[in-house]
């Protein structure tokens, strides 16, 4: 069984940092892409950051500069750094996986207070 377990979320104040982490278990073979999206309440979900297999990485454009995605493939985990968050950073986040199939984390809430 798969599972996609995330921690670090939390409530921030303006300017502050966190930090992610997403572990995968029970996924068979490489993972080729890991990436972090968020949700904010009455949007749709968008894409934060992405790392492919080789270590290549993409931001949305509201966090670059800010936010660094980074991997450990021996642990199957990736990670977020979030710096300078700002309230617009307020969303629940979620990991997402890519080997054989794809697979979604349960999400971890963010909050960033004025």
């Amino acid at each position: 069984q798969v599972r996609l377990v995330e921690s670090g979320g939390g409530l921030v104040q303006a300017g502050g940092s966190l930090r992610l982490s997403c572990a995968a278990s029970g996924v068979i073979g490489s993972i080729n892409l890991m990436a972090w999206y968020r949700q904010a309440p009455g949007k749709q979900r968008e894409a934060v950051a992405v790392i492919t297999s080789g270590g290549s990485t993409n931001y949305a454009d509201s966090v670059k500069g800010r936010f660094t995605i980074s991997r450990d493939n021996a642990k199957n985990t990736v990670y977020l750094q979030m710096n300078s968050l700002k309230p617009e950073d307020t969303a629940a986040y979620y990991c997402y996986m890519v080997a054989l199939h794809a697979y979604w984390g349960q999400g971890t809430q963010v909050t960033v207070s004025s």
